[in-house]
């Protein structure tokens, strides 16, 4: 039994077993947790080297890059109008992003037990650009937008669109810092090597990085 294999028998799909799953694209060397749930697999796009931990909820529309992690308890809502998650994105145990919402104002009736014409519905197509990092249980909101390296500190909520290679913070987010670029020239080297890491072949193996 090889590493890749073990994997897939210490709880996650198995690369036959996700291609019968319905989704609408699934790339390589995709690990997702048994324990996850997915909900509309055919709105669903995975790139290739993606993770995706115990108890993440997928749910709607979603696109997701190359390179992604998905830590646990996170849950990403896409209803119709989506998420798209680029490559070298990463977000942390507990992280939720909401692509519709109801509206809190006291206006109209909310929840989804009410049918759509006692209420007023908010999407917005949330976008997360190339890495983007994401810490633990922060909320991402509608009308959202992570620019291009963006870091968002941990137990944060994000409301409104970012500006590129910043590092922000707090209820609600605001940038606090200027985030490094040294990791595209890592990005790169790595892309550059990529092959070489399994031996001349094509896939990651994620058990040599683990931490």
């Amino acid at each position: 039994m090889n590493l890749m294999q073990s994997q897939y028998n210490d709880g996650f799909y198995s690369p036959q077993e996700l291609q019968s799953m319905g989704f609408a694209s699934v790339g390589d060397n995709v690990l997702l947790s048994r324990l996850a749930r997915v909900y509309g697999a055919s709105n669903i796009s995975i790139g290739n080297n993606v993770r995706i931990d115990d108890f993440v909820i997928l749910s709607g529309r979603i696109d997701i890059g190359n390179f992604v992690h998905i830590g646990a308890f996170a849950s990403i809502t896409g209803s119709d109008i989506g998420v798209t998650i680029k490559d070298f994105c990463s977000l942390s145990n507990h992280v939720k992003v909401l692509a519709i919402s109801d509206d809190y104002s006291g206006e109209t009736m909310t929840n989804p037990c009410i049918p759509l014409s006692y209420k007023d519905i908010h999407k917005y197509h949330i976008i997360l650009e190339k890495h983007c990092i994401v810490g633990s249980g922060s909320t991402i909101l509608p009308n959202a937008y992570l620019a291009e390296g963006v870091a968002i500190g941990a137990m944060s909520l994000v409301i409104r669109k970012t500006n590129t290679w910043g590092v922000y913070f707090g209820t609600p987010a605001k940038r606090i810092k200027e985030r490094k670029k040294n990791l595209l020239q890592l990005e790169k080297q790595f892309l550059k090597n990529f092959k070489n890491l399994q031996g001349g072949g094509d896939k990651l193996n994620f058990s040599r990085f683990a931490s």
